[in-house]
């Protein structure tokens, strides 16, 4: 059987934990900070965040060998 090919975008954005979860970094972080509160920038720095459920599911179809 030859090999799956793997989707690039989802795996650009997407990685695995030692443990076999998906994080992903969390959105609204790129650009226009200087309207966001403190409070909400310290949140978004947290550790990165897991996939939960039918979406890791479908991750892992798109990047099989994430």
């Amino acid at each position: 059987m030859p090999k799956m090919k793997t989707n690039k975008s989802v795996a650009k954005r997407f990685s695995r934990t030692g443990s076999g979860k998906i994080t992903h970094a969390r959105a609204y972080r790129r650009h226009i900070l200087t309207k966001k509160s403190a409070d909400q920038k310290r949140r978004l720095r947290r550790d990165p965040a897991v996939v939960v459920g039918a979406d890791a599911k479908r991750i892992l179809r798109m990047a099989p060998y994430l």
